[in-house]
């Protein structure tokens, strides 16, 4: 069984950085599971700003709802495994499924299968829960799913970090 890391913190705060550098820590190869889609210019050039920052050493796999079965295919063929990010995952579950619970189905699956690889796996994920309560109720439905998912998978990884302005925090 390999260390699972949970980082989260809010946008922009420095999770991907910070999950970057520990992953290039342990060498390459490694593997990048993008779960965001480029639905617009603006999310397509924030995709190719990563890749640049990533550089080489980095195979990305692009993977939007599959997640469990795309870390089960990668495990035991990289130094490390990255996901970024977990809220766009779940987002696209919920857009796709219709349901917070099927989508927070999936979470538990993910978090069931965690202790299994042999890969140390990054997650990185959105810290939703610190601001005003949505307006509407895709919204908050999706704040609570982030929320039980960041849980569920923070009690199930070895280390657990926060991030506030760039400067990480080690929870767990």
């Amino acid at each position: 069984m390999a260390r699972t890391i949970f980082i989260t913190g809010g946008a922009r705060s420095g999770k991907s950085t910070l999950a970057e550098t520990m992953a290039e820590s342990l060498g390459t190869p490694l593997c990048y599971v993008a779960t965001g889609e480029a639905g617009d210019p603006e999310m397509a050039a924030r995709i190719a700003a990563h890749r640049t920052r990533r550089g080489d050493g980095w195979l990305t796999i692009e993977e939007p709802l599959r997640l469990t079965r795309t870390l089960k295919n990668a495990d035991g063929r990289f130094q490390a495994i990255l996901v970024d990010c977990v809220t766009l995952w779940l987002t696209n579950l919920l857009l796709a499924l219709d349901s917070p619970d099927a989508a927070l189905a999936e979470a538990h699956a993910l978090a069931r299968t965690l202790p299994e690889l042999n890969t140390p796996l990054f997650l990185v994920s959105n810290e939703v829960g610190m601001g005003i309560v949505p307006d509407n109720p895709l919204a908050r439905a999706f704040r609570d799913l982030a929320g039980k998912a960041n849980q569920l998978l923070a009690e199930t990884a070895d280390e657990v970090y926060v991030t506030f302005s760039g400067i990480p925090l080690r929870l767990k």
